[in-house]
């Protein structure tokens, strides 16, 4: 390459959008390409959007500004779940010279090098999500050496009522198991030592196979696979944790006993309205289960609040679904209404100021909760492996098997490693250690 070129590839949404922007990343830096930051002027801004929610279509535009601000001449490519639903609306911004769809990302760092060489007319790549096959991004290990998150699936055929994301993603589609295994392996030989299997629908994987290859079947190759030390999932919901699915993955060494539910309420009405595929006494059934099966098992979960129709009673039964089920981690949201799905236009929309309050009220759950889990995970475990991942240069930070947050004081950079340490106290939001040398 006779001059340096320098790209920015802006990432909004979920982890799925991350690893393809990952991929995106390593084919560009594959020709030579700098990869920077969005502060700084590049020559290519590739912006992988997001269309949960209008305020996730509203960034993504306004991260489409911005880049055209920082560089009227470069070259600004548009791909994700946002260029997928409106794909007219992402090409008609000033400065936009490509709108990608979601199963085209593989073709994206090509494109812009190729507009780079020599500009063409605005233009579009938009194939059949809804026929498509399994469009492969291999990326390998990140640069921090932790934790390599590998996407194996795509699609959703859900249609919850509140959720644009199975017109974004189309139809289940999955990743071969060779496939899998080759990027886990060189994800492993260049030093990762956890993996995150993830999808738009996790637990879906393997639906399209004739062979009846499933998820559970994945997760007993990658336990086999030499250098893994730990198998991580991206969320599931409990009509996916059965019996035979548990049974299959709780004898598997290497699978960490932390799960992220993707629960959305704690009422069985409220669910239904959702168009969700279980109740609250399937969710607790299941995950109980999943308890008993897995030792010191941890969850986390998505919530919804003021979804349309919730009323006092219905948000108390979900506050007393979560006080019961005592969940590590809530990732909690307020309803926010989407055009092109069934909620937009249903009834008995609730008050902005009422979700925010039922908000805080979980929030405030949460917390209580959280703190009593840690203070238990103290009691019951003594000395726990910890992956670090981070150093503040007087701290440093991973997670135990269970996911819980492990701070200790070190005078050395730890990322990467596993390490045995005594654990001590905690300050209400991870637990404290030391190394056992110590």
């Amino acid at each position: 390459m006779s001059k340096t070129i320098k790209a920015c590839v802006i990432t909004l949404g979920c982890r799925v959008n991350q690893y393809e922007s990952d991929a995106i990343m390593l084919e560009l830096s594959k020709n030579g390409v700098i990869i920077s930051g969005k502060d700084e002027v590049c020559d290519i801004y590739i912006i992988n959007t997001c269309t949960v929610t209008a305020e996730s279509d509203r960034k993504s535009r306004q991260f489409i500004r911005r880049c055209v601000a920082k560089n009227p001449n470069a070259v600004i490519i548009v791909t994700g779940c946002y260029s997928q639903i409106n794909p007219e609306e992402a090409l008609a911004i000033d400065g936009v010279d490509f709108v990608c769809g979601n199963n085209g990302k593989s073709i994206i760092a090509k494109k812009a090098l190729e507009l780079l060489e020599s500009k063409a007319p605005k233009s579009m790549f938009m194939p059949d999500i809804y026929n498509a096959k399994f469009d492969q991004m291999n990326v390998g290990a990140p640069l921090t050496r932790t934790r390599a998150f590998i996407k194996i699936q795509d699609g959703c055929e859900s249609k919850c009522a509140y959720c644009i994301i199975p017109s974004a993603r189309g139809n289940v589609r999955s990743d071969s198991k060779e496939n899998i295994i080759n990027e886990v392996k060189r994800a492993v030989s260049e030093g990762c030592v956890e993996v995150v299997l993830t999808g738009i629908e996790t637990a879906s994987y393997g639906r399209d196979f004739k062979n009846g290859y499933s998820l559970a079947d994945l997760l007993y190759d990658v336990n086999e696979i030499e250098g893994v030390e730990r198998i991580r999932l991206g969320s599931i919901d409990p009509a996916s944790i059965t019996k035979e699915f548990v049974d299959k993955i709780a004898t598997l060494s290497k699978v960490m006993p932390h799960f992220h539910i993707s629960m959305q309420s704690g009422c069985s009405k409220t669910l239904a309205s959702m168009r969700r595929k279980y109740n609250i006494d399937m969710a607790n059934e299941r995950i109980n289960y999943l308890r008993k099966s897995i030792p010191s098992l941890m969850l986390s979960a998505d919530v919804i609040t003021g979804f349309p129709g919730e009323s006092d009673e219905d948000f108390n039964e979900t506050l007393s679904f979560f006080k019961n089920q005592h969940f590590l981690h809530l990732h909690i949201f307020p309803y926010s209404k989407r055009k092109g799905t069934v909620a937009y236009s249903m009834p008995n929309q609730v008050d902005e100021s009422i979700k925010k309050e039922r908000l805080r009220q979980l929030s405030n759950m949460e917390l209580e909760i959280h703190r009593e889990l840690l203070s238990e995970y103290i009691k019951s475990h003594e000395i726990v492996p910890v992956l670090f991942e981070s150093y503040d240069g007087e701290f440093a930070y991973g997670h135990s098997p269970s996911f819980v947050e492990i701070k200790i004081k070190s005078n050395e950079n730890l990322s990467g490693k596993i390490i045995n340490v005594k654990l001590l106290d905690s300050d209400d939001e991870r637990v404290i250690g030391k190394l056992l040398n110590f």
